[in-house]
Parts: structure tokens; sequence; C-alpha cells
């Protein structure tokens, strides 16, 4: 840290202080998986480390990351080539859903006067950083989310110029629509969760809901719709209630 505020910006933090502010770094939260196995809804797909969710709580503590990766990224592989060693066929994939995905996909540069991804990218940026930071309100989260179904129309119009080789332009295009649909699950999930808590902070509810720390919130898709839906956490081992030395 010494070195990188001394290069950076000429301050030496053992005389002067040194600049500390909030900013957008990570969610808490993310894929769904099975604590043992890693595996997700969707069979096949697996996930570690800060993709997924469940693993932090509220807030995530500095270094929390590689601890995470060691033991559940280890626990990804080794279920993830279990899984593989179980199969007794090959699956298959339909050439209708192939053809259907890369007509899909090169849909931009077929469209002709429509939107600049990187303009739409920027618009989502403002609606998230303004109306859904740091400091979150119910009204801001609604009038974002009315912002984001505008943005998923002019998505689905927007213009990549070029060629398919190393072309930026067309990888956002595709990367829209995720960002679109998360930036919903981050909003309509703030929304639902009427407290603060860690990293999650309502204007209008400032005050620890007890209630709700015992819930976790699942974003489903639902055809074209985002649905909320609340679960309770799962009951603690008593091996572990043990170890941090908690009643049974």
């Amino acid at each position: 840290m010494y070195h990188q505020f001394k290069e950076l910006a000429d301050v030496d933090i053992t005389t002067a202080p040194m600049e500390v502010g909030p900013t957008c770094h990570y969610v808490m939260g993310g894929v769904a998986v099975a604590p043992d196995t890693e595996e997700s809804s969707v069979p096949g797909l697996y996930a570690a480390g800060e993709v997924a969710g469940g693993m932090h709580g509220a807030n995530r503590l500095g270094g929390n990351s590689l601890s995470d990766l060691l033991v559940f990224g280890r626990r990804a592989g080794l279920n993830a080539a279990y899984a593989v060693d179980r199969l007794r066929t090959r699956p298959t994939v339909s050439d209708v859903d192939v053809r259907a995905a890369a007509e899909a996909a090169l849909a931009p540069f077929a469209e002709e006067g429509g939107e600049n991804p990187y303009s739409v990218q920027q618009d989502l940026q403002e609606v998230m950083h303004h109306l859904v930071g740091i400091i979150r309100t119910s009204d801001e989260m609604e009038q974002a989310l009315k912002e984001i179904a505008g943005l998923r129309e002019r998505t689905a119009k927007v213009t990549v110029e070029g060629h398919r080789q190393y072309n930026p332009g067309w990888h956002l295009a595709l990367d829209l629509r995720n960002m679109l649909r998360v930036s919903e699950c981050i909003a309509r999930a703030a929304l639902e969760r009427t407290e603060s808590r860690g990293g999650h902070t309502r204007d209008d509810f400032p005050a620890t809901d007890d209630t709700w720390g015992t819930i976790n919130l699942h974003c489903r898709l639902r055809g074209d719709d985002v649905s909320v839906e609340r679960e309770p956490l799962p009951v603690m081992p008593d091996e572990l209630r043990t170890l941090f030395g908690l009643e049974k």
C-alpha cells in the first residue's frame, strides 16, 4: 500500500494522510450453488469464488476471496470431474438451438442505424450508480427498474460495425443482455429487502431487522421476467455451532 500511494499519487502515507472513500467494488451475492458440490440449478454449471452467492453474507472482508477460492474452487473442480466421470453418454446439443443462438449473436451486425452499445452501457452505469448505489430508497430503485426496461428495448436494436474478429463492440452488445439482467436482479432484491444490513443501506429503512437475517433472496428467471423469492437460510450444523461457540 505504501508503494502504491507513493508511485501513483506521490503521497507518503507514513507522514501524510491517505484519502479513503466508498466506491462500487463488488456484489455480495451471485450464482446460487450447493455448498458441498458448487453445482448451480443449471445442470453441469459449477461456480466458485465471488461469482457464487452465499459465502460472504452481508459483507465481504478483505482476504475472504482467496480462502473462498481455495476451499470451494477445489470442491467445484472435483465435483465437475466426478459428474463427467459418471456420465453414461455424452450430452448432445440440438442443431436448431445452435442456429438460433448464432442468429441471436449475429443480429447486431444486421441491425442498421441502431443504438451504439457503448452508449447503452454508459447509461446503464449511470442508472445503477445514481439510483441503486450506496444509499438506496424505494422511489429511486423503482425508477431504476423503469430505466432498465427502457435500456432493454434499446439493447434489442444495437448496431455493431466491422468484422467478428477482435470486435469489442460486438462483445459488449452480447454482454449487455446479461448486464441488464444482473442489474434488474440487484434492484429488485434491494427493493424487496426492507432493512439495512452490511453493504445494503436503505435510507427509508435504516434499521436492521432480525427477521431478514434468516432469509436469502433468490432471483429466478420465469419466462422473460425476474422473480424474487424468499428462501430460509439453512440451519447451521452442530459441529459448526460448536466451532463458533454457539449454543445448540
